[in-house]
């Protein structure tokens, strides 16, 4: 993986001549190091947690109570499949943080694959959810004629192609590697055009996403304002969240690992500094994936009902099916919202 493998890159010992303090010198960066093989697999465990009940969670209700013939739910549920294949590879990282890469040359190039097709693919669904979202909201008398033309398995199909196709070069020129006479492995690309490349594509990926959801999103406010819907000021605050959090989340990341792909030369306090900030903002940008159920499903109010149901299920209780709230025309558009 470029960007994991890059860090780690820079947390060993390395010679720099960009600085007089540092001609001729080796930069340590062992508290970099330490401080990575730490809190990462820490922080990563209580990601991987949550990730999997809450994504879990929404595949159970989705079976159990949901029409999976709706354009949202489809979209939903590929989500939840994608949060999840980007948090299997987390313990694989987390591992490879605590003692480098020791799991050997298949599972260096699998993993790669699997996580970022799971980065791919999230960014997509969460960008077409957005933008269907949008018409459901800004143009709902076309929305109908929107879901008969576009397909949500065959949409999701592609999504999944595409993003499939975009992890393709993690596999095949990712490979375990080592450095001079250092013991530790890696498991990185071993060609640095390709792994400018990765770098160059997963912020071409972010923006482009980010540009589609804040476009989006702002047509959403803008026609939520001209409303008197009695859920103005909710919705407004769950669509800021969305955006809000998708963008600090990962804006700080691809913008480092820009950095790191175009830096050559720097100081050795500058080399450690941007191991501190790319450990720091992975953690935050990979967290995502245990956050999109809470923003996509958990919102909803029918989602809270099935998840109360299941849980006086699970306890033995006597079950209450308590009538369906109406929903607000400009919120529905789906049954899980």
């Amino acid at each position: 993986m470029a960007n994991d493998t890059e860090y780690l890159d820079l947390e060993d010992s390395y010679e720099f001549n960009s600085s007089e303090d540092y001609d001729d010198e080796l930069c340590d960066t062992s508290n970099v190091v330490a401080f990575g093989s730490v809190v990462t697999p820490a922080f990563f465990s209580m990601v991987i947690t949550l990730s999997l009940a809450g994504n879990i969670l929404v595949l159970v209700i989705l079976a159990k109570y949901e029409n999976l013939k709706s354009l949202t739910n489809v979209f939903i549920l590929n989500l939840a499949i994608s949060d999840l294949v980007f948090t299997f590879g987390l313990p694989f990282w987390a591992s490879y943080h605590i003692s480098g890469w020791t799991l050997g040359q298949s599972l260096c190039k699998t993993v790669n694959f699997v996580f970022y097709s799971g980065y791919y693919s999230s960014i997509l669904f969460l960008t077409f959810m957005t933008i269907h979202r949008y018409l459901a909201v800004v143009h709902p008398l076309s929305d109908h004629d929107y879901k008969r033309g576009f397909n949500g398995v065959t949409v999701s199909l592609v999504i999944w192609l595409v993003s499939f196709g975009a992890a393709v070069p993690a596999f095949v020129f990712s490979s375990v590697q080592s450095h001079g006479f250092e013991k530790r492995l890696y498991c990185e690309y071993n060609n640095a055009t390709w792994s400018n490349i990765g770098s160059y594509q997963q912020n071409l990926f972010f923006l482009a996403a980010f540009a589609v959801m804040g476009f989006c999103n702002l047509m959403i406010l803008a026609k939520i304002f001209r409303s008197r819907s009695h859920m103005r000021t909710r919705t407004i605050k769950l669509i800021f969240s969305i955006v809000a959090v998708f963008f600090l989340g990962w804006a700080p990341y691809n913008v480092l690992i820009f950095l790191t792909s175009v830096t050559e030369e720097m100081s050795c306090e500058s080399h450690k500094m941007r191991g501190y900030g790319l450990s720091v903002c992975r953690l935050v940008a990979f967290s995502h994936c245990c956050l999109n159920p809470v923003f996509y499903a958990f919102v909803g109010t029918k989602f809270r009902n099935h998840m109360q149901r299941i849980l006086q299920n699970c306890g033995h209780r006597r079950s209450t099916v308590e009538p369906e709230q109406t929903i607000p025309a400009i919120q529905s558009m789906g049954s899980m919202y």
